[in-house]
């Protein structure tokens, strides 16, 4: 049997061109709360699930922001039982292209999800449980 301890856990860095600011967004725009700050990189949670914001290097031309980069390619997802309650907060933080709460017809019933696009360029869907539920096939 594997401990949890051998077992991976994923997380993800969101490359942003101010640091400072997007910690202060995610705290006040999503509620995370932050484990610690080296300045130009620190680390977050959503109930535990840990994210990181690392400020774009100059010059690292594989890491810019999706901002310096004009697009991005990443969404993060989010679960929560009131998705809604997070994109409303998120849009009264600034958040732009919000996407309200729609449903959504799944092989497993309904997923009810919306979105938005934070300040500094990243994708983020904001969800309903149901998808983190094994279905039978």
């Amino acid at each position: 049997m594997t401990s949890d301890a051998d077992r991976p856990l994923l997380s993800v860095m969101l490359i942003v061109s101010d640091a400072a600011a997007a910690v202060g967004w995610y705290k006040t725009a999503l509620g995370a709360d932050e484990l610690w700050d080296l300045g130009g990189v620190a680390a977050l949670h959503l109930n535990g699930a840990p994210f990181f914001v690392h400020e774009a290097v100059p010059g690292k031309k594989g890491e810019p922001s999706p901002i310096e980069a004009g697009l991005t390619t990443t969404r993060i997802e989010v679960f929560t039982d009131k998705p809604h309650r997070l994109i409303d907060r998120a849009a009264e933080a600034g958040a732009v292209d919000v996407e309200p709460v729609t449903d959504h017809e799944v092989p497993w019933g309904i997923h009810r999800q919306g979105g938005f696009t934070d300040p500094f360029g990243h994708r983020w869907s904001v969800g309903d449980r149901t998808p983190l539920k094994p279905f039978p096939r």
